[in-house]
């Protein structure tokens, strides 16, 4: 990777590190996780150990620490090995970040208490009916005592069978539209708390993805995060934080469909030469490398930004839509240079090109990505 020459000996020594549990642990069993659709919990376990799950932990609680940049290159890392991993590890750094912005240390220091010896959370936002409008949510907290009482589903979680902690979105005041919603921590085990259906998805396939069904749920007042009213603006601090880490996953697909293609063209040969030799073929490979040098740039910029204390909302969607559909476009024409290998089961581009398209849909789609883009534009 090119931007070795950026990078701290401690950031260095934990790319090497990430990279070596990969080609170990995660590449040589990617494919029978995709087969199987089922998260690798042992796996888990080894990449807990090693803290991989706690990126955005404060050391304090136990977690890692990592500023952004640093998570972004270990995503990175992660996005070559198996972008399902990769996101239900992710997902912790989406279900604390909420947290970050609006918590108290208590509810850190809970929240920590329960991820930290190696167990994994959810962030419960997205509904069936809503999608990407996510202000449309039917979920509710009502307020009784020192209580509040949480009814409704949420789709597409990821983690959501397998999270002991969620952070969850509810309307507190149905009548003020997404000026009504609160956030809220909410342990699995409390009655009421149960999983829904299992997606059995296209990509990502090592992850879970479930809904989610909180039925008359007592949840403490005290696990209210910031103030009622201010869930949907929390919500979408965390996604304006949170889209830079899930693209460097992306960015890592494309790398990986780099380094296969690289590897193929070099060996392959047709017409008497190896298809590297042809320009159609090296010529596609430059603009994979074009394309996925641009989206990695992209990405550390936005990184770095946050680092310096600036979250620009504007930024963090561009490099969101920028690398996720570099994503589509590298892997696509991956598997066009392969061919019908690349078509097969046999070679590991077919599911890189599956695993690339959820980074045009999820934490918010391209297409709302560039209605958001336009609208900062010209407001």
């Amino acid at each position: 990777m090119s931007n070795d020459y950026l990078m701290t000996p401690e950031q260095k020594d934990l790319q090497l590190m990430v990279r070596d549990f990969v080609e170990k642990e995660v590449k040589p069993y990617s494919a029978e996780w995709d087969v199987k659709d089922e998260f690798p919990a042992e796996t888990f376990k080894k990449a807990a150990e090693m803290g991989l799950h706690l990126l955005a932990i404060p050391d304090e609680f136990g977690g890692m620490g990592l500023d952004h940049t640093t998570t972004c290159i270990l995503r990175e890392e992660l996005g070559k090995g198996d972008a399902g991993f990769a996101v239900s590890i992710g997902a912790n750094t989406l279900g604390y970040t909420p947290l970050e912005i609006a918590g108290t240390k208590e509810q850190i220091k809970k929240f920590s208490e329960i991820v930290v010896p190696g167990e994994l959370s959810a962030f419960c936002l997205t509904e069936a009916q809503g999608g990407s409008d996510a202000g449309n949510c039917k979920t509710t907290a009502v307020k009784d005592g020192d209580e509040y009482i949480l009814n409704g589903t949420k789709a597409f979680i990821t983690n959501g069978g397998i999270a002991k902690v969620y952070t969850v979105f509810a309307m507190t005041e149905k009548g003020k539209g997404v000026k009504g919603m609160s956030a809220f921590m909410v342990e699995a085990d409390l009655p009421g708390v149960s999983v829904g259906a299992k997606e059995h998805k296209m990509g990502i396939r090592a992850s879970n993805t479930t809904e989610v069904i909180f039925t008359d749920v007592r949840v403490p007042a005290d696990h209210l995060i910031g103030k009622e009213g201010e869930g949907f603006k929390i919500a979408m601090k965390t996604l304006d934080r949170t889209r830079p880490d899930g693209s460097a996953t992306a960015v890592g697909i494309c790398q990986r469909a780099i380094d296969e293609c690289v590897k193929y063209a070099k060996e392959r040969e047709v017409f008497g030469r190896a298809i590297g030799k042809h320009q159609a073929v090296a010529f596609m490979i430059a603009d994979m490398e074009i394309q996925t040098q641009a989206a990695r740039q992209l990405v550390m910029h936005a990184a770095n930004l946050m680092d310096h204390g600036i979250f620009d909302p504007n930024i963090s969607s561009v490099a969101k839509t920028f690398a996720g559909d570099t994503a589509m476009r590298v892997t696509t024409d991956a598997v066009q240079i392969l061919g019908g290998f690349g078509y097969s089961r046999d070679y590991p581009i077919e599911k890189l090109m599956r695993d690339a398209k959820i980074y045009q849909i999820f934490e918010g789609t391209n297409q709302i990505q560039r209605v958001v883009i336009s609208g900062n534009l010209l407001r």
